[in-house]
């Protein structure tokens, strides 16, 4: 059994990770559901040591992963692809995990990403954030912005990747991609590296510790455009995640710089479409703005980004992840089952689906309309257009008044009316 055979199997079943474990059946991620692959053995300790020896092929990654018992390394397929590995031991025995990375490039339409991730994209200088959980999709929408970026603009586009995933080739802009351990050390100093190679545009591929944080901040403040990601839920997380990094003392000065530099947070999570085919993003985004870059200056103002996101969708196409949610559940494209699963505040989400909102919910009512995502049909569907055919109908079970009743209408809040409220 080689590792190329259970790869191509992988492939021509849409999965998106391998996992090798001594004595289980091989284990493919389909459209993100864990699926032995029970048409081959039992993986023994011999099987996995021979595919780790496969993927290393140099002296030099055997010996880094004798000395670390784990490693970061891409490897390529000819005719079928290229893939993110990672070995490691466990328990005395070797396990592997892989991630396809796909030939393809996909377009934000593609990927089904809020549109505003294209005027994020044609930001000139600043920072911009790309966060969620493992396998949440972030590589690929870094890819797409990258992608967007070269075909558009005639810029220096460096990357700094652990490992190089996406091959990007030059179009309007010159692209050089540095892989650590391969191109250089670490990410720090190539990011230091970097502020001398001329770049416009720079994509780190994780910020991990302090010193590639702020070194990335700097970068962002000397006139580069910097993309980055963070294993973050949310923004509000992301900003607090940030701060932390530093010490206390340094932490107000972090703040003025992150507020002045931050063009944009995208938070994803990926959810089973209603029809099966595949996953789409709901996605969190913040653009910054005087309010926002007002709740990152001050610590306690921070925790009411969520509300500022919220308030700002029609005029900077901000959202929320329940707002995201809620408009993929009226398109029809995701269940209310996992909806609620993976709604930020439940009792709320639940609510607005009884038609039980608030005054202010109401408000934004109209706001959220102006939510759109691009037609595409997603990473695992091919990133087609999907047919109006293999869509499912919008749900009519989400009715703001499921009783049929005639909603009265709203007044307008007039300021100059004043209300006492007196104990009877």
């Amino acid at each position: 059994m080689h590792i190329n055979e259970l790869l191509t199997v992988v492939c021509e079943q849409g999965g998106s990770d391998l996992h090798l474990k001594v004595g289980n059946f091989p284990v493919a991620r389909i459209r993100g559901k864990l699926t032995p692959l029970t048409q081959f053995k039992r993986m023994v300790q011999e099987d996995t040591i021979a595919m780790a020896y496969t993927i290393l092929a140099s002296e030099k990654q055997k010996q880094r992963f004798k000395e670390s018992m784990d490693i970061d390394i891409a490897y390529s397929v000819p005719s079928l692809g290229r893939f993110r590995c990672n070995i490691f031991n466990q328990r005395g025995t070797v396990g592997l995990v892989l991630r396809v990375i796909p030939r393809k490039i996909f377009s934000i339409d593609d990927l089904m990403l809020p549109k505003v991730l294209y005027k994020i994209s044609e930001e000139q200088r600043g920072m911009v954030l790309v966060t969620g959980t493992t396998g949440s999709g972030k590589s690929t929408s870094l890819a797409a912005m990258i992608d967007y970026i070269n075909a558009t603009r005639t810029e220096h586009i460096l990357t700094i990747e652990d490992p190089i995933e996406y091959l990007h080739r030059d179009n309007k802009s010159i692209l050089n991609q540095r892989e650590v351990g391969a191109d250089c050390q670490s990410f720090a100093m190539a990011l230091r590296a970097a502020l001398r190679q001329d770049p416009d545009v720079i994509l780190v591929g994780e910020m991990r510790d302090l010193e590639t944080i702020e070194t990335a901040l700097h970068a962002a403040e000397t006139g580069h455009l910097v993309f980055s990601t963070l294993h973050t839920l949310d923004a509000t997380e992301t900003i607090n995640r940030v701060i932390s990094v530093f010490p206390p003392h340094h932490q107000k000065q972090i703040r003025l710089q992150l507020a002045s530099v931050l063009k944009g947070v995208i938070s994803q999570r990926l959810v089973p479409r209603a029809d099966g085919q595949g996953r789409v993003p709901a996605c969190e985004v913040m653009v910054a703005t005087e309010t926002v870059r007002s709740c990152i200056e001050d610590k306690d103002k921070t925790k009411q980004l969520r509300d500022v996101i919220a308030a700002g969708t029609s005029q900077y196409g901000m959202q929320t992840f329940d707002q995201s949610l809620y408009f993929l559940l009226r398109q029809g494209m995701i269940t209310e089952e996992e909806a609620l699963l993976r709604a930020t505040n439940v009792g709320e989400f639940k609510l607005k689906l009884e038609g039980i909102a608030s005054t202010s919910d109401m408000a934004k009512a109209n706001m959220e309309r102006g939510m759109n995502i691009a037609q595409g049909a997603g990473r695992e569907s091919g990133g087609s257009l999907a047919s109006s055919s293999a869509m499912p109908a919008a749900p009519t079970t989400f009715s703001p008044n499921p009783q049929g009743q005639k909603m009265p209408e709203l007044t307008p809040f007039n300021p100059d009316i004043k209300i006492t409220l007196g104990r009877p």
